[in-house]
């Protein structure tokens, strides 16, 4: 233990000496996760151009379940998916949330007879306009949003969903307001009185529990930009393992009496509190800096074990990385070029820079390969979906085998490499 502990606080000696290096691992994403969100809060604008996965329940089944049908599939914005006989609106609330969908609308029973018998009302007072004027009822359809999505986005999805509702509704009072007076005898006719709005979309952010919070960006940049900077440690962390082999000092720790599993977990114990210290200021500026710029309180979700668990994943995946990049790499130049562009091509793949729903079918599949696609997953999770620890143990992990995976192979190449000698 005193071997791992003097190892520890050499790695600890290196760090700072370089104040000018160790400043920047905490400022610079610090600065970028303010400038992204504060950028992003008002200006985020989503391409339409890619079908929203949507699923449908209708328990309707009538004219006005139809016609909403019919007029979304026409809209060209949305591939359709029609829920199960056995569905709830609970289910469907459930499924969103899990983002498994973009979008969910429930179409409730007797929409289309509630429509009906309004319309009739209102067709039958204009001709005998006795009593009390009838009032048409106004049905409710739910649209469930998916929490992921982006403010500026939701606001055009929600516009364009409401011109849909808007024709489907045109095309209903015409065609119930024709059939009623078919059915009676002709005489004067006077003017027929209805709602200015027969169909309302009830919006709602899906949850995994009863919370209601309403996603921002802030929830959505300092997960995001959180992940980036995390996973750009790889960059010192490499560079630091080239630079005592270059100057001897690994050399002549690997002559001395321990194994090389302390020099790894030294590395790992100095870096893991980096990591950590990073997750938590970025936390604390989301909380406490942000809002004096004008930008919505961070909210840390419902579990801190599962903030704990998928930040602790998140940084043992990056000082993986880290150290097999460092045992590959030569130079210290090959190692922080490699690591920098890797990092910022696994961040664009990861769903950092653009949201995988926007991406063609085939880049969602590669996406789900980039260590910070899991990361961001887990996050959105917590702080959007308010899931809770059950929820991100997939995506832990995932981050945890990867880490392995990582030391595993840095250790076999660095075994490979003294043989080869």
């Amino acid at each position: 233990m005193r071997k791992l502990l003097t190892l520890v606080y050499k790695d600890f000696l290196i760090l700072v000496r370089d104040k000018a290096g160790l400043a920047l691992l905490y400022l610079m994403p610090l600065a970028l996760v303010a400038l992204m969100a504060y950028l992003q809060n008002d200006t985020f604008k989503a391409i339409l151009d890619n079908k929203m996965a949507l699923v449908v329940l209708d328990q309707d089944h009538d004219n006005v379940g139809a016609s909403v049908v019919e007029s979304l599939e026409q809209s060209g914005l949305f591939t359709i998916t029609q829920a199960d006989s056995t569905a709830t609106p609970e289910t469907v609330e459930s499924d969103v949330a899990k983002g498994y969908f973009q979008l969910g609308i429930v179409i409730p029973a007797s929409t289309t007879d509630n429509i009906r018998n309004g319309i009739g009302k209102s067709v039958q007072y204009t001709f005998s306009p006795e009593g009390e004027q009838p009032k048409a009822q106004t049905v409710h359809l739910t649209i469930f949003v998916d929490p992921t999505t982006k403010n500026s986005f939701l606001a055009s999805l929600t516009s364009t969903m409401r011109e849909q509702m808007a024709s489907v509704q045109t095309q209903i009072l015409l065609k119930e307001v024709s059939q009623q007076i078919q059915a009676m005898s002709p005489m004067p006719i006077g003017d027929v009185v209805l709602p200015e709005k027969l169909i309302e979309l009830d919006e709602r952010t899906a949850r995994m529990d009863a919370s209601r919070l309403i996603p921002n960006a802030v929830q959505h940049n300092v997960p995001a930009w959180g992940m980036f900077a995390v996973f750009f440690i790889v960059v010192s962390l490499a560079s630091n393992i080239i630079r005592e082999r270059e100057e001897g000092s690994y050399t002549r720790l690997r002559t001395m009496p321990m194994p090389y599993s302390y020099y790894l977990f030294s590395k790992v114990i100095v870096y893991l509190v980096i990591c950590m210290t990073q997750i938590a200021l970025m936390g604390l500026m989301g909380k406490v800096v942000l809002p004096m710029l004008g930008l919505p309180s961070l909210s840390f979700g419902n579990s801190w074990i599962g903030l704990l668990a998928v930040s602790l994943s998140a940084s043992l995946a990056a000082i993986g990385y880290g150290i097999a990049i460092g045992q590959v790499a030569k130079t210290a130049q090959q190692a922080s070029i490699f690591g920098s562009i890797s990092v910022v091509i696994l961040s664009a793949l990861g769903g950092i820079w653009i949201p995988m729903f926007v991406m063609p079918h085939a880049m969602q599949i590669v996406c789900r390969l980039s260590p910070l696609n899991w990361g961001l997953t887990g996050y959105y999770n917590l702080l959007l979906r308010g899931g809770g620890l059950t929820s991100v143990l997939p995506q832990c992990a995932t981050l945890l085998l990867f880490a392995g995976v990582c030391v595993a192979s840095a250790i076999a190449y660095d075994k490979w490499k003294r043989e080869d000698i």
